[in-house]
């Protein structure tokens, strides 16, 4: 059984990232980095890019969008890189919840009062 992207192409993967094999060291995005269209697709763009735009209506996050597209994450954070530069996307990381929610306090009463039901 195959994976996805793993039996890609090669020369598929260069041309779809202009021969670059990675995103800039300073790339916002990892694997679970929300990515949010700011735009439609627009005609003449590469169909990668406009498959991007489309399953970022709402936000998804970056694994998502490599498992979509069946390509690796590697070339997907290029992908989006693309986008981001040109002002077609948004990327943010999820809200970590407050630092009182992890509390072990806090977790053991509630505990306590699960026990207690």
């Amino acid at each position: 059984m195959s994976r996805p992207g793993r039996d890609d192409s090669p020369d598929r993967l260069y041309t779809l990232t202009g021969g670059r094999a990675r995103s800039a060291p300073d790339s916002p995005f990892d694997l679970v980095t929300l990515v949010v269209a700011e735009c439609d697709p627009v005609p003449g763009m590469q169909s990668e890019h406009a498959t991007i735009l489309r399953l970022t209506q709402l936000p998804t996050a970056v694994v998502e969008l490599a498992a979509e597209l069946k390509l690796p994450v590697s070339i997907t954070k290029i992908l989006l890189s693309d986008l981001l530069a040109a002002g077609r996307i948004s990327a943010r990381h999820p809200k970590k919840p407050p630092s009182g929610v992890l509390d072990p306090d806090v977790l053991e009463q509630v505990l306590v009062g699960l026990r207690n039901l």
